[in-house]
């Protein structure tokens, strides 16, 4: 192979493990980490969670173009296997060798981080085949593995039931449904195509939009929990009242342009995790 093709090769296979979603699953476990125990606690075991994290959500996302890569030819053309940068054979592999490393990494962890780090790789393997093309059931699996990288950095520091890591948990869990399901109106014409059986199919695209604005708004309830449990104050409110306000926007414009949405529920969530972080600094310091 030259240099051009080892070279496209390569940047396909960053390209399958989506580097920002990896990346930031990794921040948001540290951030499950620090609302939970502050500052300093734990550092090995933070580092290699938010490790394992990194390695299992690129290893999702690579085995997830695997199973995709029909549907991609539809709705992502230009994801590395429809593109020809990668072979299907090559993302198996590839994905499996980032398993393994989210494996060795979470090894070091508490039994609890351990047990929640397994449930994920079952749940992220599984997904596609399994769970994608439910009615709902595939939108609720995301929404779960997203909310867990909170659950997953409160574990390693052996803080799973700290109850700002479980509000975290849920507000970030009840908006990726609703991302979800925003997306999946996007996805359309590809599922369709592929005889997949998602909420938008199901129900119509209407009915699914305003049942993910519903979800959003118990998502928006549960964001006000800290505040009223007096875990942050102020300087929490100040930050998490504009996050829910942009999420707010980003479903309402769901109904008419569901790539932006898409865009604005996530600004929203990634703010509402700040808010968390400063409640958590400013509880600290206090």
């Amino acid at each position: 192979m030259d240099t051009a093709g080892r070279h496209g090769t390569a940047r396909g296979l960053l390209d399958l493990t989506r580097p920002g979603n990896a990346v930031a699953a990794g921040v948001l476990t540290f951030t499950g980490a620090f609302v939970a125990a502050g500052f300093g606690a734990a550092p090995v075991a933070v580092a290699a969670a938010v490790a394992a994290t990194v390695f299992a959500t690129a290893a999702g996302n690579a085995i997830n173009d695997y199973f995709d890569r029909d549907i991609d030819r539809i709705n992502r053309p230009e994801r590395p296997i429809p593109r020809g940068a990668v072979s299907a054979r090559g993302a198996l592999a590839f994905s499996v060798a980032l398993f393994l490393g989210a494996v060795v990494a979470a090894l070091v962890l508490p039994l609890a981080a351990i047990a929640i780090a397994v449930l994920n790789l079952l749940a992220l393997v599984a997904y596609t085949e399994l769970f994608k093309g439910l009615p709902g059931v595939g939108n609720v699996v995301v929404a779960y593995l997203t909310g867990s990288t909170f659950l997953f950095g409160a574990a390693a520091v052996g803080m799973l039931t700290h109850p700002a890591a479980l509000v975290l948990f849920a507000l970030a869990g009840l908006a990726t449904v609703t991302r979800e399901i925003v997306k999946d109106v996007e996805d359309v014409a590809g599922d369709r195509e592929e005889g997949l059986r998602t909420l938008p199919i199901v129900i119509g695209e209407r009915a699914a939009l305003w049942a993910a604005l519903a979800v959003l708004v118990v998502a928006v309830l549960a964001s006000a929990v800290p505040y009223l449990m007096g875990t942050f104050g102020l300087a929490y409110v100040v930050l998490v009242v504009p996050a829910d306000a942009v999420m707010f926007d980003g479903a309402r414009r769901g109904f008419t342009d569901p790539a932006t949405a898409q865009r604005r529920l996530k600004r929203g969530m990634f703010l509402a995790t700040a808010a968390f972080v400063v409640g958590r600094v400013v509880t600290a310091v206090a």
